[in-house]
């Protein structure tokens, strides 16, 4: 991480122009090859190049609009929530749901956790740290908390929960967020 993604965005430029390339030159063999084609195969070949060539564009439109970048002024505010983000869940299977924001099955595993502490298979303590972590993943991911998962949190959220809470909201998108989490499941992974 030491080139703070420069090496990264070049990569994504690289990889973007081609691809342009790659659906320009799609379109061109279309042409040079459409009297060994019958007209069908013309007609459909071509409409899914087009179509590629719109999803592209569409990509793009989204790259440029949220300066999607991989190099940008919050590069340092990312680097330094990566310890409140790494202490704050613990879980790498959290960390995971959140980042592919995955509110559903942040829900089922917080009905497994619920019935495994009815039954004793989850100590107090592990629960109460992972119930922590997924109704924090699920108020990040804009999901309604009942009244009783709000105490919960109010009452059991520690500094580095809070800490993520603030920051995470300090940088106004989500997906910045989603990003650093990102990172952090491939770090958990290792």
């Amino acid at each position: 991480m030491a080139s703070r993604g420069t090496t990264e965005t070049s990569k994504l430029k690289q990889n973007l122009e081609e691809q342009l390339d790659r659906l320009m030159q799609q379109l061109q063999d279309l042409e040079e090859c459409r009297e060994e084609l019958d007209a069908d195969e013309y007609e459909e070949t071509k409409k899914e190049t087009l179509e590629q060539l719109s999803e592209f564009n569409d990509s793009l439109k989204k790259i440029m609009s949220g300066d999607m970048t991989l190099v940008d002024e919050l590069s340092g505010m990312q680097l330094a929530i990566q310890a409140a983000i790494s202490q704050a869940f613990k879980t790498p299977e959290v960390i995971r749901m959140f980042a592919k924001k995955q509110p559903r099955q942040l829900r089922t595993r917080l009905a497994e956790m619920d019935r495994d502490l009815m039954v004793g298979k989850l100590p107090r303590d592990l629960y109460t740290q992972q119930k922590l972590e997924i109704l924090t993943a699920l108020r990040k991911l804009g999901e309604k908390l009942t009244g009783d998962d709000e105490m919960f949190l109010s009452t059991n959220a520690g500094t580095a929960l809070s800490q993520f809470e603030r920051v995470s909201t300090d940088l106004g998108s989500g997906d910045k967020v989603f990003a650093l989490a990102s990172v952090e499941v491939e770090k958990a992974k290792r």
